[in-house]
């Protein structure tokens, strides 16, 4: 009888496990299901002005996944931010938008999203030249980590919110590296569609990537910032800003690019 017992548990535990997938979107069909709140709503026309230009139907998707998006990640207030449903919309309205058409769950590694009331300092250790390990702080306006926490200054994130069109959005930017971080440590590779889209996305980044570094060596202007520069997975992040914000210097000055990226997205942002 014990025998039986322990294999009836085995038996339960595993029916249980298996039936996670199908009890998750079950409890998110429900919160979708909700009416969006009217503040919400308040706060989406007044902080988030990119919004209104996108197609009803991709708003009506953005607002579902919020809902789910809130109801599932935990906002933490720092250096004495206190934590509102303003800044809680106004991330998740950002980082929700690299969702939009893409299957799959909604930053499945993210645990914790942490907000500073303006620019924050790390501690960060390089090795120069000569092998001499140097400890010195940074100034951040944002930063993701792959144990499952996106840290932002939350006066960073309303002036990127601000100015749709200037391809510099720091939510954008850290959330890109969630995508990409998914797969892994950061390299600028996040998952695409089908495994045969890896040659082609690994030819036209990287082509890019090389360029943007040649251009930054010689002070040349660029529609990338040269901090995309820095490695590949900087350049994901930084381009990812650029294609949701400034479409059409995208596809007019590097065509390859955004036709990659509007790929990996499923979305077109010249269309809106």
């Amino acid at each position: 009888m014990p025998a039986l017992l322990l294999v009836l548990a085995a038996l339960l535990f595993i029916a249980w496990l298996l039936s996670q997938p199908y009890r998750l979107a079950r409890k998110r069909q429900k919160i979708q299901a909700q009416p969006f709140p009217a503040d919400w709503r308040a706060i989406l026309k007044r902080r988030v002005p990119y919004v209104r230009a996108m197609p009803a139907d991709l708003q009506l998707q953005l607002k579902k996944h919020i809902q789910v998006f809130l109801a599932e990640k935990a906002f933490i207030g720092c250096g004495g931010l206190a934590m509102t449903d303003d800044i809680r919309v106004t991330v998740a309205a950002q980082a929700c938008l690299l969702l939009l058409n893409r299957p799959g769950g909604y930053y499945p590694q993210l645990r914790q999203i942490l907000v500073y009331p303006g620019g924050f300092v790390v501690q960060r250790a390089h090795t120069d030249g000569s092998g001499i390990l140097h400890q010195g702080h940074q100034a951040l306006s944002g930063e993701s980590w792959s144990d499952g926490q996106v840290i932002l200054s939350w006066q960073d994130t309303l002036a990127g919110a601000a100015s749709p069109h200037d391809g510099q959005n720091v939510v954008i930017h850290e959330f890109a590296h969630q995508l990409d971080q998914e797969t892994g440590a950061a390299n600028g590779a996040p998952a695409l569609a089908r495994r045969e889209h890896y040659a082609r996305w690994a030819e036209v980044l990287g082509a890019e990537f090389n360029a943007l570094q040649g251009r930054a060596v010689q002070a040349q202007a660029s529609l990338f910032s040269d901090y995309g520069a820095t490695d590949p997975a900087e350049f994901f992040a930084v381009v990812s800003e650029v294609f949701f914000e400034q479409p059409q210097r995208m596809a007019d000055e590097h065509p390859h690019l955004y036709r990659e990226l509007s790929q990996l997205y499923r979305l077109d942002p010249l269309s809106w």
